[in-house]
């Protein structure tokens, strides 16, 4: 179900949805981007593997720390002005992280763009499920199909300057540039904090008119917490999948290290483009046949690449994990916009707070089952709680069945 809300003209409206597909487009660039750089951080640094990670840490814990507090910022001030600072502060800090020369700088700049990154990942999500209630028709699908796509033409475009001949400063400077130009020229496109209070208001007064108060602490809602960790499910299979896809395919499957990363390429191009059209996906189905069948797809997939032996099953298998996940999150976030007694704002804070912990401290868990089992046992563990997503998503009495 969506609101078809017209707090402001139709032209308003195309060119908000224009910025906000925009903004996911360089949020995938600028964290891309950073993939792209560890291996130079390492090496200035002169980092072991352990500290590298402990570093890493850094970043998520500045994006993990950030997204609860930015709910409620965008409470009070809006998206907009969120969007702006954050993604600013993302395209400031970016080349900074070639630049640092000592651990306690690195660690500190690390810090500060991972928060810049959680904070604007929270408020691109809420602005487009204000966009989407808006134009009365799914558009999450796509919005998270150009960050995947900024995701994939970061981590080209920035290797493909540096083999121009471009120092890696100057390409990532590029980089940030492109960035800037981006939000500077899309920022008056965005809605306005009072636009969103109409939007929230008019929503609030048509669907939840017999609600009680809201309650204070509204992370504490069971239907908040549900979807947190269903998020926090479907988040780790796609951090399985860059974390240990590789490792996998290297040790179980025979493949040559240099052609080891296939199988997460095979995951991303699936997970992109079925996202791109996912939107009408949505439309003609219907979010909760989406969710179930895609988890249950993904989870097949995961099976399949587990229990085969060969290359070409595997590949396949990261495909339709690719394929199944790819609609998932996106629907939670729609959800999230339309939870009774709870501000939209609130509820896409804590389920990306629960589903970026999935991501980035998930797989070190998988790590701990692989220790003391297998690495196909702790793979084959990701797809039981992508299952058990579909059949408790099943069984549950949602807003848009």
């Amino acid at each position: 179900m969506f609101l078809n809300i017209q707090p402001t003209s139709e032209v308003a409206v195309t060119k908000s949805s224009i910025a906000t597909k925009a903004i996911f487009l360089i949020c995938g660039l600028g964290i891309s981007s950073w993939a792209i750089m560890v291996p130079f951080a390492k090496d200035r640094l002169s980092l072991n593997d352990g500290d590298l990670g402990l570093m890493l840490l850094l970043l998520a814990a500045g994006a993990v720390s950030m997204m609860p507090i930015t709910g409620v910022l965008i409470s009070r001030y809006g998206s907009r002005i969120i969007i702006l600072i954050s993604a600013t502060v993302v395209a400031i800090t970016l080349p900074l992280l070639l630049l640092m020369d000592t651990i306690v700088s690195m660690g500190l700049i690390l810090f500060i763009f991972g928060s810049a990154i959680g904070t604007v990942d929270v408020a691109m999500n809420a602005h487009g499920v204000q966009v989407q209630n808006i134009i009365g028709k799914p558009i999450m699908s796509s919005l998270h199909g150009l960050f995947s796509v900024g995701g994939l033409l970061g981590s080209l475009g920035l290797g493909f300057l540096i083999k121009l001949g471009l120092s890696p400063v100057v390409a990532t400077v590029a980089i940030s540039a492109m960035l800037l130009l981006i939000v500077g020229t899309q920022y008056r496109s965005l809605l306005t904090a009072p636009c969103e209070k109409e939007i929230s208001d008019k929503f609030h007064f048509e669907k939840k008119s017999d609600d009680k108060p809201r309650a204070r602490l509204q992370w504490l809602k069971g239907s908040v917490i549900y979807l947190g960790l269903m998020a926090f499910a479907v988040f780790l299979s796609e951090g399985a999948m860059l974390d240990w896809s590789a490792v996998f395919l290297k040790e179980n499957r025979g493949v040559n290290l240099a052609f080891a990363g296939i199988g997460y390429a095979a995951f991303s191009v699936a997970m992109a483009t079925m996202r791109l059209l996912g939107d009408n996906i949505v439309a003609r189905l219907n979010s909760k046949k989406v969710v179930v069948y895609g988890s249950l797809t993904a989870a097949t997939g995961l099976f399949i690449a587990v229990l085969t032996p060969w290359l070409f099953s595997a590949l396949f298998g990261f495909i339709l994990l690719g394929i199944g996940a790819a609609n998932i999150v996106p629907v939670f976030f729609s959800e999230a916009g339309r939870l009774k007694n709870v501000s939209s704002t609130a509820a896409i804070a804590a389920i990306s707070t629960f589903g970026y912990s999935g991501q980035l401290a998930g797989p070190a868990t998988l790590g701990f089952i692989a220790h003391h089992t297998s690495l196909p046992v702790a793979l084959g563990f990701t797809g039981f709680l992508l299952f058990a997503v579909g059949v408790s998503y099943w069984f549950r009495r949602t807003t848009d069945n």
